[in-house]
C-alpha cells in the first residue's frame, strides 16, 4: 500500500498555516506551530562588535535559534542567525535599550513579518498591488537596445502608448535616455525636448499613470508637471543632488533603483563580495535619502537594477533571491525585458528574439514577490505574470 510520503513545500508562515488546518489541527495550535515549522536563514551585514555581542547573549536565552559569524575577532562581521521565525520574534522582544538594537529589532521585525506592501502612491494616483502590475516601456530615444521600443516621433509614441493601454498596461514608463550598456548621456535640454511634449499629450488622451524615467531633477520636475505621476530613478537618488528634494516638492511616487555607476561604464566591474546585500544597502539608503527630504514612505518603491552592473550570473542570482528583497518592506519593481542576460543564456543575441525568454523572468519574479514588471511587451508579460501570481496565491 502505498502511503504517498512527501515533503511538503510551505515557504512562509501563511502556507504553513494552510497545512496545519488542512490536517484538522485546532487554530490557535495551528499558529503556533506555523511559527515554529518555518525554518529561517536572515543575514546580517557588517554587525559591530557591541551588537553581535548582544544578540549572542540574547540567542543564547532562546530555544530554536544558532548565531553564527563570519569573524569572531573584527570590528565588523557578518552574522548570520538560524532557527525558527518564532524564536526570531522572541528574539527581537529581548534586544536591549540600546539605540542600535532598538533599530536592529525594527528592522528585523519587518524581514519576518513577511507582510507585503499594499498600494504605492503616486502624485495623483494609488496603484493597489492586489495583483502584480504591468508597466509598459514607451522611448522615445533613438537608441534604445530594443527597436520595438524605439520612437523618435510623438504620434508613433502615442499610438503605442494607446496599444500598450489596449493590452492592459498598468502604468506607462517615459524615456527620454538610453540607459542601456555602454550608452552616451545626453544634454537636459534634448532630453526635456523629447519626453515633455509626449507627456502633456499624453495626459490628454491617457488614462494611466506615468511615470518619467530619468536622473536629471529638472527633467523629473518639468515631467511632473506635465503630467507624470512617478520618477523612475535608475541611480536612486545618486546622480543628481536636487532629485529627492524635487520627487518630495513634486508630490510625485518614486522607483529607486540600484546601479553601479553611470551607463557608458557600468559593466567594467561587476564582481560583488555579497551582491544582494550590497544591492539592499545601497537601497536603503536612497530610502532613507527620500525619507529625509520629505517623500512619504509610500510613495517609494525600489528596483534592484536587473542588467545595471551586473553580469549574467549576478542578474540570475537576483532573480533566484529576489524574495530577499521584501526585507525593505516596499513594492519591488523587476526589469528583465528582452535584457542581455536573456540572450546570453539563450544564445539569442538579437533582443527582438528574447520574448519567450524575458516571460520566463517575468513568472519567475511574480512567484518570487515582484509587485511590478517592467516590459515591452505588455499583453504577453500580463498573462505570464497572471498565471505565476493565480499558482502562488492559490
Amino acid at each position: 500500500m502505498y502511503l504517498a510520503p512527501r515533503r511538503i513545500d510551505v515557504q512562509d508562515e501563511k502556507s504553513a498555516l494552510r497545512e496545519l488546518l488542512a490536517a484538522g489541527v485546532e487554530g490557535q495550535k495551528a499558529r503556533r506551530l506555523a511559527l515554529e515549522a518555518i525554518q529561517g536563514f536572515v543575514r546580517l551585514s557588517a554587525v559591530p562588535t557591541p551588537c553581535r555581542e548582544g544578540l549572542r547573549h540574547f540567542s543564547k536565552t532562546l530555544d530554536g535559534l544558532e548565531l553564527c559569524t563570519s569573524s569572531e575577532t573584527s570590528t565588523e562581521a557578518d552574522v548570520l542567525l538560524v532557527g525558527s521565525i518564532a524564536a526570531m520574534r522572541k528574539l527581537c522582544e529581548s534586544l536591549g535599550s540600546d539605540p542600535l538594537m532598538r533599530t536592529l529589532a525594527a528592522d528585523l521585525s519587518v524581514v519576518l513579518s513577511g507582510e507585503a506592501p499594499l498600494y504605492l502612491q503616486g502624485r495623483r494616483c494609488r496603484l493597489t498591488l492586489e495583483r502584480p502590475l504591468i508597466m509598459g516601456v514607451l522611448n522615445v530615444t533613438p537608441d534604445s537596445f530594443f527597436p520595438g521600443a524605439r520612437f523618435a516621433d510623438r504620434d508613433g509614441a502615442l499610438r503605442h502608448a494607446a496599444a500598450l493601454a489596449g493590452e492592459g498596461a498598468d502604468l506607462v514608463d517615459v524615456g527620454g535616455e538610453s540607459t542601456r550598456p555602454g550608452s552616451s548621456p545626453i544634454g537636459e535640454q534634448e532630453e526635456l525636448d523629447r519626453v515633455v511634449p509626449l507627456i502633456e499629450a499624453l495626459r490628454g488622451e491617457l488614462d494611466l499613470p506615468i511615470s518619467i524615467d530619468t536622473t536629471k531633477s529638472r527633467v523629473a520636475r518639468e515631467a511632473v508637471s506635465a503630467g507624470a505621476d512617478f520618477i523612475n530613478d535608475i541611480s536612486a537618488l545618486r546622480f543628481d543632488p536636487f532629485m529627492a528634494e524635487t520627487a518630495a516638492q513634486s508630490g510625485a511616487g518614486l522607483f529607486l533603483m540600484h546601479t553601479r555607476g553611470r551607463p557608458d561604464r557600468m559593466q567594467e566591474n561587476t564582481c560583488y563580495r555579497d551582491l544582494v546585500g550590497e544591492i539592499l544597502n545601497y537601497l536603503h539608503e536612497g530610502i532613507r535619502v527620500a525619507e529625509s527630504a520629505g517623500v512619504p514612505r509610500e510613495k517609494l518603491a525600489i528596483d534592484p537594477g536587473i542588467g545595471f552592473g551586473k553580469s549574467v550570473e549576478g542578474n540570475l542570482e537576483i532573480l533566484r533571491r529576489l524574495r530577499e528583497f521584501t526585507a525593505l518592506g516596499r513594492p519591488i519593481l523587476v526589469g528583465t525585458s528582452r535584457k542581455g542576460f536573456v540572450g546570453k543564456v539563450l544564445e539569442r543575441p538579437d533582443p527582438s528574439d528574447r520574448l519567450f525568454g524575458t516571460l520566463a523572468t517575468v513568472a519567475l519574479s511574480v512567484a518570487s514577490g515582484a509587485h511590478i514588471l517592467r516590459v515591452h511587451d505588455v499583453g504577453p508579460a500580463r498573462e505570464a505574470a497572471m498565471i505565476a501570481w493565480a499558482v502562488r496565491n492559490a
